[in-house]
């Protein structure tokens, strides 16, 4: 009998699991398990249980106080008393070589939790067996009352089936501008034109074009949970005295833009990544939003760039059909990149998009969406509420279709993202654990680093029905490690 309350058939699968990480993640755990098993039982004391924890592996004995430490918080008194408490390991194949390939970089982040779920039986996009909340993208069906038809077939002009222009199609480009002078530049002098809009084929391609074009060398800025995460201008006007060139954000979430704007127009390039600008849900989701473009001076003067597409508020993300704004001498620059590093979007999904973006149909668009996505917010929150999840105003998400989830209330492996993962994969339930949202998870050298250790992100992207099954997946969870308030009810 296992003194651990364990089986080696499913520590081995644990270990399997955690095998996968990157190589820093093991190692730091693995430090912090040889500080507490050379610690005295002094530092063992002052240990706070709700960081990250170890686990002993199954075939390591360790000694007593130590050992009935990690024994107690790697069992539940229900459940699959064999699922211990994460401690990542090293565990490649060093006589593998592979010529021009690192083998010991490891999958990250959604790419990573996407392998373990296809080896606990996940078939990737259509498999409504499993509640998706780990993929970072909004259903794309037509599920959503008042939104317009998705297009089951597209029409191919004979024209598209030659290579589209790097920058795009002059009909697709002459709309965006359009879009952007009714809903964010009406009274202004200064206009959008064609020449202003560049086609991309998705959103990471556009930031490639526009970090090729300006030979940028991005540098990461950590925000603090003091600030609520949230970026200050004083942040900004530090960085832009230390020399930065340009510097990238988003919105929502991002500083008042008019002064956001008014510090960087004389210093530097301001990128704005706009694709969740529609999904916000404080403006009694009347279908408006706010556009970095509204705060521009001269489109060809003010050095901004803005990027945006179908992926998100059109709930298209599989066309790969995204843009970027900007003044005309930029826009030459990047199409010149796209002409050597991608050379361009698809040409017949460029005319198919060019009848989405008519303003009027937009604005009733961006309505339904924001409807119906603070429908399904406040589902998630209810529910998880409702399990003794903490939720307090300033962790109630007012915009995008994430939820920053705090796990450590829960017992044992649970109050950490990888112990929850775990048992996520066995209800079949994809979270994403909190560590993959480092600066570089893959150069992690202490595991004191490693914040929102306790925290998974959860999407409330997919259809309301996979929501249920993820939520009702959860609350299996929590009642098998008895974990449920005590007046929960279902």
């Amino acid at each position: 009998m296992d003194p651990y309350g364990s089986d080696s058939e499913s520590v081995s699968e644990f270990e399997r699991l955690e095998s996968t990480l990157p190589q820093p993640l093991r190692r730091s755990a693995s430090s912090l398990l040889e500080k507490l098993t050379n610690g005295s039982q002094t530092h063992l004391s002052n240990l706070h249980l709700d960081s990250p924890t170890p686990r002993v592996p199954h075939h390591q004995a360790p000694s007593n106080s130590l050992g009935h430490l990690l024994s107690k918080l790697s069992m539940s008194e229900n459940g699959r008393e064999s699922s211990p408490i994460p401690l990542p390991r090293p565990d490649f194949n060093e006589e593998i070589h592979k010529p021009a390939m690192n083998t010991k970089q490891s999958s990250t982040g959604v790419l990573w939790v996407t392998e373990r779920a296809n080896e606990y039986g996940f078939q990737g996009n259509g498999d409504d067996s499993w509640a998706n909340l780990g993929q970072g993208a909004p259903e794309h069906g037509d599920t959503i009352p008042g939104s317009f038809k998705r297009p089951k077939s597209i029409e191919v002009p004979d024209v598209s089936r030659e290579y589209a222009p790097t920058a795009g199609i002059k009909e697709l480009r002459e709309s965006v501008a359009n879009l952007y002078n009714s809903l964010y530049r009406e009274g202004k002098e200064s206009k959008y034109t064609y020449k202003n809009v560049c086609i991309v084929p998705g959103g990471r391609a556009g930031l490639i074009h526009a970090f090729a074009f300006q030979e940028l060398l991005p540098i990461p800025v950590p925000l603090d949970e003091v600030d609520n995460y949230e970026m200050h201008l004083a942040h900004i006007d530090l960085e832009l005295k230390r020399g930065v060139s340009a510097f990238l954000t988003s919105n929502p979430e991002t500083p008042p833009l008019k002064r956001l704007h008014k510090i960087c127009r004389d210093k530097c390039l301001l990128i704005m990544d706009e694709f969740y600008s529609h999904y916000y849900y404080d403006d009694d989701c009347s279908g408006s939003s706010i556009s970095s473009a509204q705060f521009v001076k001269d489109v060809n003067k003010d050095p901004v760039l803005i990027l945006n597409g179908l992926t998100k508020a059109f709930r298209l993300p599989g066309w790969r059909i995204c843009w970027i704004l900007g003044p005309e001498e930029y826009i030459n620059s990047l199409s010149s990149a796209g002409s050597y590093l991608d050379g361009g979007s698809n040409a017949p999904f460029q005319y198919a998009a060019i009848d989405f973006l008519k303003p009027l149909a937009v604005k009733a668009e961006m309505k339904a969406l924001q409807l119906h996505f603070k429908m399904k917010r406040d589902y998630i929150i209810g529910r998880l509420s409702k399990m003794g999840f903490p939720f307090t105003q300033k962790n109630i998400p007012n915009s995008t279709f994430y939820l920053w989830l705090n796990l450590s209330h829960l017992p044992g492996k649970l109050s950490n993202c990888l112990g929850f993962f775990h048992e996520c994969l066995h209800e079949k339930v994809i979270v994403v654990p909190g560590f993959f949202f480092l600066i570089n998870p893959q150069n992690l050298s202490r595991l004191e680093d490693v914040i929102w250790y306790n925290y998974v992100r959860i999407s409330y992207g997919p259809e309301l029905p996979q929501l249920v099954k993820g939520m009702d997946g959860i609350e299996r969870i929590l009642r098998r490690f008895n974990a449920l308030p005590a007046d929960y009810k279902s």
